[in-house]
């Protein structure tokens, strides 16, 4: 039994173990969607298929707009966003709370680094991200989609640490396996 901790350690550190929070889990397909994303206060329509033609994509969940939590997530996005330029990633946060103020939020929180848009009733089942909580809202689960549809990592915490840093280096992960 003393083995299994720390290969438990070691599956933790190398940040590709799914908790039980989000059914999908590493080598899934990601379903397609399509919202209305706001960047910047300005809306325009993102679809998950479209993106992966550029790269990879990293999509976090997020509970609401303007909550303490979700706030901080955005502002470290924000500045990790050029990060994930470098590697190729298109970035995007999809909410169901507060969802009137996404155009605000993503000016105010996401300083126009990224967009954030709507995440409907069919995202939230297909990506089971469902707030126990508060029905129809989204719990945080942030995800890294390869440019095969696949998922490459996933953390579902509802803490904000180790969210961009766990899809950042995802990410990294995927760009050196193509180099």
């Amino acid at each position: 039994m003393k083995f299994a901790i720390p290969f438990v350690t070691a599956s933790l550190a190398l940040g590709f173990a799914t908790p039980a929070m989000a059914a999908l889990k590493v080598g899934d397909t990601a379903p397609n969607f399509t919202t209305e994303a706001a960047l910047g206060g300005k809306t325009h329509s993102f679809t998950l298929a479209t993106a992966l033609k550029k790269g990879p994509v990293v999509l976090y969940f997020f509970p609401a707009a303007f909550t303490s939590g979700c706030t901080a997530e955005a502002h470290a996005f924000a500045e990790a966003a050029a990060d994930f330029e470098k590697q190729g990633a298109t970035l995007i946060g999809l909410t169901a709370g507060n969802a009137e103020r996404i155009k605000e939020f993503s000016s105010v929180e996401c300083r126009d680094k990224f967009p954030v848009g709507l995440a409907t009733p069919a995202t939230i089942s297909g990506y089971d991200v469902a707030l126990p909580q508060k029905a129809g809202w989204t719990n945080r689960t942030s995800y890294v989609i390869g440019t095969n549809g696949k998922i490459a990592y996933v953390l579902s915490e509802m803490k904000p640490e180790g969210h961009i840093t766990g899809t950042l280096a995802a990410v990294k992960a995927l760009k050196a396996k193509k180099g």
